[in-house]
């Protein structure tokens, strides 16, 4: 376009009205080969109280886009290196997630460019020469909507997000843990990987609650998920399982592994300090039941949730804060742990106990853990 077409040539624009508190602010890039062009529209633009970028042709006006923060473009059709014609149609296709609105510049004679840059995604026109009004109302409209849009996947984004995490903990809930432990037994079935599982529960919660408050409480179970999260892997699965209750899965971790894990996190709960209403200090512990897969009476995900809370079951009969590992026949191993706060406790040693004989398979769990951020097996079986 030359200085010559210049909608300057024409009558001077009559002022617009007020522009929306709303929409005041927003960031608009300008594209147009023409100078004098492109800085009277970003003159109206910047009176009213938006944010104005100029550039030359379309392919700048696509990168900076890129770059993220901008909330509209104008885009004229006739412009060298890339049309407005081809940067729309990059433009929509770079913000397929999100709402970018683009506003064609045309002259008024050119009815067929306005036609296919309706059809290839732009949401709307202005034609030259301007009327200030007419551009001002355009570009005002297309905010108020991107701002309506944006609104709407924001609320989108946050549902999606409860419908998948706990609001407490911030840890995957009940109705996620049972998709994602399907696919993770599905895939230890096909690829003969081993996977284990581990379910936690906090000892006398209650009891909290009724001396220190239902804060108290909350406190505890967010306490107990932080150091859940920051004992295991990036690939493992952590969910809340009830309301005292976690539940760990572990995908290729074998024995040796799964018990590492599990006492890591029953000795950093059990050394964490916690506070009441009242900013009485106060321990907590922890009972853990951990089941494995494959083993002879593990044949299904059902069966792995099932032996894991019959060990936690048993764990709790025995007078909870320690950890009960469901082996093949039945057998309840449960570790000696002693006391968290003791030398002892750091040996990380686990005696066989069951009402049968001990068998010739030894528990131990001195094994250097894995618990980093890789995907990696823990243990060796």
């Amino acid at each position: 376009m030359s200085d010559s077409d210049s909608p300057l040539a024409s009558e001077p624009p009559i002022s617009g009205g007020p522009v929306s508190r709303s929409v005041v602010g927003s960031t608009i890039i300008v594209a147009d080969d023409d100078r004098l062009t492109r800085e009277m529209l970003a003159n109206i633009l910047r009176t009213h109280g938006f944010k104005v970028e100029t550039v030359e042709d379309g392919q700048a006006a696509v990168e900076r886009a890129g770059r993220g923060g901008v909330d509209l473009v104008l885009l004229d059709i006739l412009m060298p290196r890339l049309t407005g014609m081809e940067a729309c149609r990059l433009l929509k296709g770079m913000t397929t997630e999100s709402f970018l609105p683009v506003v064609l510049v045309t002259v008024k004679t050119d009815t067929a460019s306005r036609v296919e840059g309706l059809r290839i995604g732009a949401d709307d026109y202005v034609c030259k020469p301007f009327d200030e009004r007419e551009l001002l109302a355009r570009v005002e409209a297309m905010l108020r909507i991107k701002k309506l849009h944006d609104h709407v996947a924001r609320a989108k984004m946050k549902l999606e997000e409860l419908s998948v995490h706990d609001d407490l903990t911030g840890l995957y809930n009940y109705r996620y843990l049972h998709t994602r432990l399907t696919e993770e037994f599905k895939r230890a079935e096909r690829y003969h990987d081993p996977l284990a599982c581990i379910v936690i529960d906090i000892d006398r919660l209650q009891s909290t609650n009724d001396a220190d408050g239902r804060s108290a409480g909350d406190s505890v179970i967010r306490g107990v998920a932080d150091s859940i999260r920051r004992t295991v892997r990036d690939v493992d699965v952590v969910a809340r399982f009830g309301g005292d209750e976690f539940l760990v899965v572990l995908p290729s971790t074998h024995f040796a592994g799964s018990v590492t894990v599990a006492e890591r996190i029953w000795r950093e709960v059990a050394e964490r300090t916690f506070f009441g209403e009242s900013a009485r200090p106060f321990r907590m512990t922890l009972s853990v039941g951990v089941a494995l897969f494959p083993s002879r009476d593990v044949r299904s995900k059902d069966a792995l949730l099932r032996s894991a809370d019959a060990a936690l079951h048993q764990a709790k009969r025995d007078g909870g804060n320690r950890i009960c590992v469901f082996q093949q026949h039945g057998y309840l191993y449960t570790p000696v742990v002693g006391d968290a706060t003791t030398e002892s406790a750091d040996k990380d040693r686990a005696k066989p106990r069951s009402s049968r004989p001990p068998s010739s398979r030894k528990f131990r769990s001195d094994r250097p853990p894995t618990t980093g951020g890789g995907g990696g097996r823990r243990g060796s079986g």
